[in-house]
């Protein structure tokens, strides 16, 4: 029982840890809130262990929010501020993140043509910079269970248009399966394991121990 050699992790066409970058946009509690297309609760969870999976894998993580300094909007919510307090926060004021030159930069910086992107809301601020990176030769997948819209109906029409673009959506489980693909990479396999949990609490892998 043997896996095949690793594929080269640059040119594999699937998600790797070494092709990709992860974008996280707007999480600040007024979008959080105003979130009808899932129950906040899980959305925050979801967007939190999402970001675990890229750190995990030590995928590069280019953080933004929209007008901290101009005092209109307050910093990005707690959770994900506690999980990446050495990531800055590039502030900006431009309500599609593409169109703000610091943030464009630090997604030209990390080198990666591939890119895992979250947003709040799913409608605006997730599909305007989907849109533009597309155009501008990016392979871009969108994390659906991490990103919300203001209803339903919005956010299914801001991942039907990214997606008829050629965006790809995953989920937060398929993001940790595709970055880890193999139980011999020991090294991740411990963080690996946080794939199991729910954001309503159940955990197959604890419960079936009990």
């Amino acid at each position: 029982m043997a896996s095949e050699p690793i594929r080269d992790p640059n040119s594999d066409h699937l998600l790797t840890p070494e092709n990709c970058a992860f974008l996280l946009i707007d999480y600040q509690p007024v979008q959080v809130s105003s979130i009808r297309s899932m129950p906040q609760e899980e959305l925050v969870f979801n967007i939190v262990h999402s970001v675990k999976a890229a750190l995990n894998y030590n995928v590069p993580i280019v953080h933004t929010a929209v007008n901290i300094a101009t005092g209109k909007n307050k910093p990005p919510i707690q959770p994900l501020m506690d999980l990446l307090p050495k990531t800055p926060v590039i502030d900006r004021t431009s309500i599609n993140a593409w169109e703000d030159r610091d943030f464009k930069k630090a997604v030209e910086a990390t080198g990666r043509k591939k890119l895992i992107m979250t947003a709040l809301w799913t409608e605006v601020c997730l599909t305007f910079p989907a849109l533009d990176a597309l155009k501008e030769g990016y392979e871009v997948y969108v994390v659906a269970d991490a990103v919300g819209g203001t209803s339903t109906t919005a956010h299914e029409m801001g991942l039907r248009r990214v997606e008829q673009a050629g965006a790809k959506m995953i989920s937060r489980t398929m993001l940790w399966c595709e970055l880890q693909r193999d139980w011999n990479r020991e090294k991740t396999v411990p963080g690996f394991m946080d794939v199991f949990e729910n954001w309503d609490g159940f955990n197959p892998e604890k419960n079936s121990k009990n």
